[in-house]
């Protein structure tokens, strides 16, 4: 199976281009890239959510 990362606000940026095969490559990622903000010294405007899906492209319709 394979997965990839969405902007919540369904934007792109070169996070969303990208395909893993395991969800944990994908959240293993973003935790690299985010997860040392801190509720405290987060200023909530400005962070880009993400969530992790699974990449349909690969369906039996081509899709």
């Amino acid at each position: 199976m394979a997965y990839k990362i969405i902007r919540i606000d369904g934007k792109n940026d070169k996070l969303t281009t990208q395909n893993f095969e395991k969800y944990s490559d994908a959240y293993h990622l973003l935790e690299e890239l985010y997860g040392d903000l801190c509720c405290s010294d987060a200023d909530y405007g400005d962070i880009t959510y993400y969530d992790i899906v699974e990449n349909n492209k690969n369906s039996k319709n081509g899709e």
